[in-house]
């Protein structure tokens, strides 16, 4: 068992001031682990005893991790609550919700809290379906998904999780459209599955394919997603086709996102006109770690554009771990 019911002098400013802690009584305040290391190194408050630390680190190999998380939340003035702390309120925070963030103007006990917090070693594996349905059900509340990542340094980083619905402004497609392009007789097959239609036709939509050398270029992918939309089996799409789908249908215009180690990249507007605000992934080549996923992040956001995860709950879903605006980059002091 965790924890520390603290009975200093300091307990009442410790909440009233801070929201620090859980009020027991007026006189007694429960303090989690890395509320007690935080209290000891910024708020003045003497450790229970000399060993605690220590006995701390071997009930809790994890604790300066935790530790460094709330400090890195805390120094820029948030309030937070860890959530085992929260039973005395009404937040309906997420089961796996580590903590909930107030500003630092607004004081747990007069307004809901603005964002909730999970954190996770840089070397964790990354379940992204789970991220995805944590994410959903905080953003039905109005509230930011926060993901802090920590390193075998305690450098922390802030990421935030988005459900990202991309739309375009191009033309969508209709039925009617993909059956004249796969009545088109003449196709000459390519390297790579890829099919060359020679400019036989005005060509309705840039979106579809590739303009080449006085014709089309259409990948297998699309190839195939035409092929069963025409002949009435979308049932029988592969992931990679059922994505191309979904994207046209949003008016967006899929490009090969090789270039920037992504399946596809994806432009609002003609591509004449605006760079590719996305890079789609597949779902199979995703990251498999938080590690990845930052560095996948960084990478996108250093081209200006975000990455999309894509998500399949009956349609699909796209998820985005992106970086937060500057004055919410919540990080820790490295030390040497």
């Amino acid at each position: 068992m965790g924890g520390w019911e603290y009975k200093g002098s300091a307990s009442n400013r410790l909440w009233h001031k801070s929201a620090l802690g859980k009020v027991i009584s007026e006189e007694i305040l429960y303090l989690t682990d890395a509320e007690v290391i935080f209290c000891h190194e910024h708020r003045n408050i003497q450790l229970p005893y000399e060993e605690w630390i220590t006995e701390c680190i071997k009930r809790n190999p994890s604790i300066l991790d935790e530790y460094t998380i709330l400090e890195s939340l805390r120094k820029p003035g948030n309030k937070i609550m860890i959530t085992e702390n929260a039973d005395l309120y009404n937040f309906k925070e997420e089961y796996n919700t580590w903590g909930l963030r107030w500003p630092s103007d607004i004081h747990p006990r007069d307004g809901e809290p603005i964002a909730e917090i999970r954190w996770f070693h840089s070397s964790e594996k990354l379940d992204i379906e789970e991220i995805f349905s944590w994410a959903s059900n905080i953003r039905d509340k109005n509230r930011i998904a926060e993901i802090l990542i920590i390193d075998n340094e305690l450098s922390v980083v802030t990421y935030r999780i988005e459900i990202i619905n991309p739309k375009g402004n191009l033309i969508i497609p209709t039925l009617k459209d993909y059956i004249e392009i796969e009545s088109i007789e003449e196709k000459i097959k390519l390297n790579n599955d890829n099919i060359f239609i020679p400019n036989n036709i005005e060509w309705k939509h840039e979106n579809i394919g590739i303009p080449y050398s006085n014709g089309r270029i259409l990948d297998g992918d699309t190839k195939r997603m035409i092929y069963n939309i025409t002949n009435q089996k979308e049932h029988e799409m592969d992931i990679s086709e059922s994505i191309i789908y979904d994207l046209l249908k949003k008016g967006l215009h899929p490009r090969p996102g090789f270039k920037y180690g992504s399946k596809w990249r994806c432009y609002e507007t003609g591509i004449e006109e605006d760079h590719a605000p996305w890079l789609v992934v597949h779902p199979d080549d995703g990251p498999k770690n938080w590690e990845e996923a930052c560095l996948i992040s960084r990478l996108t956001a250093g081209v200006n554009k975000k990455w999309l995860f894509p998500i399949m709950k009956d349609n699909w879903f796209y998820v985005s771990i992106t970086r937060p605006p500057a004055d919410s980059r919540w990080n820790n002091p490295i030390r040497r």
